[in-house]
Order: structure tokens, then C-alpha cells, then sequence
């Protein structure tokens, strides 16, 4: 049993585990992870799931413009522990993460991704067509999901970040003594 839950500062060391666990070293090299870099998830939309106290999945969403200022949302990673998966677990966040970006008003969501293990969520390529990432990317592997009717209609251009940055940490430099 697990349970799937909005995601918590604790969470953070075992999310980055699993994401190393399920993607590798090779994790940051992807355009997705450039589109994220540097920024903070969209509120509200960054999920756990939890079995027996342990992190064994997760999911976020990104703020991005769809081409010329059409706003959507960024989902990944998914992820969930290659000892628990055939769990329904990468389901049920895959679920959560639609219903709360709904309900939070959000139009679209995109993502690079299995095909056919998104189009059970209603994922295509329809509306994907005439957008492309900032970098190296399979077309047939971009997805799209409107939320609203239309709100991808007519998308077109370059997927550009545009949550809200994070704040570069301050090193502190020694002082003369």
C-alpha cells in the first residue's frame, strides 16, 4: 500500500536517490533537465508517493511557455522504485499530478516520454507538432495533454522555462584577517 502526497522538504534526498537509481548519471545531460535547471517546480505540483515511510516514487511539473507566451506545464520526471514497479504507482501520480494541475487551472501539460504509456492519460502528439525543445529531442516521444479545450490549439515554437528561478546560494568568501 502507498500513499501519494504533495512533496515535502524530506523527501528531497530520497527523491534525488531514486532519480539517480532509475535514470543514471546521464539524468542532467537531457533537454527536459535543461528546461528545469535552475528553477522551482510549479507550485502545488510536485508529488511523493510513500510506502512504509520510504519514497518509492515521484513527479513534478514545471512552468513553461508553449511557443509565443501560451503558458503549460513541464511533467517530469516520473520515477518510481524499480522494486515497486507493476504497482500502480507511476499510475496513481501520473492520476494526482493531472487532477491537481486541473484543479489548479493550469491548460496543458507536455513531456518527452513512452508513448504508449502516456496515451492511457490521454498524452499525443497531436498539438506537438510544431513545438520543439531547446536541444535533443524524439519527436514521436513529445507529448502533449490539453486540460482545457484548445489550450494547445495552434502551439507553436520553441518550449522555454518560465517558472520561477531559484536563488543562487552565496558562497561565502573568507575575509582577510
Amino acid at each position: 500500500m502507498f500513499l501519494v502526497r504533495e512533496e515535502i522538504p524530506a523527501d528531497v534526498a530520497g527523491r534525488e536517490a531514486l532519480l539517480d537509481v532509475c535514470f543514471g548519471p546521464n539524468r542532467f545531460a537531457k533537454t527536459s533537465e535543461r528546461i528545469r535547471e535552475g528553477r522551482l517546480p510549479a507550485e502545488g505540483l510536485s508529488l511523493s508517493a510513500v510506502a512504509d515511510g520510504r519514497l518509492v516514487g515521484t513527479v513534478r511539473l514545471w512552468h513553461v511557455s508553449a511557443g509565443a507566451e501560451r503558458a503549460a506545464l513541464l511533467l517530469g520526471p516520473l520515477a518510481v522504485d524499480p522494486t515497486c514497479q507493476a504497482g500502480g504507482i507511476g499510475s496513481a501520480l501520473m492520476r494526482a499530478s493531472i487532477a491537481a494541475a486541473t484543479r489548479l487551472g493550469h491548460g496543458a501539460i507536455l513531456l518527452v516520454g513512452d508513448a504508449p504509456y502516456y496515451a492511457r492519460f490521454g498524452f499525443g502528439t497531436e498539438r506537438t507538432g510544431a513545438l520543439w525543445m531547446p536541444g535533443p529531442f524524439e519527436r514521436e516521444r513529445f507529448l502533449g495533454l490539453e486540460l482545457r479545450p484548445q489550450a494547445l490549439l495552434g502551439a507553436r515554437g520553441l518550449i522555454r522555462p518560465t517558472g520561477v528561478r531559484v536563488a543562487p546560494e552565496r558562497v561565502a568568501v573568507p575575509q582577510a584577517a
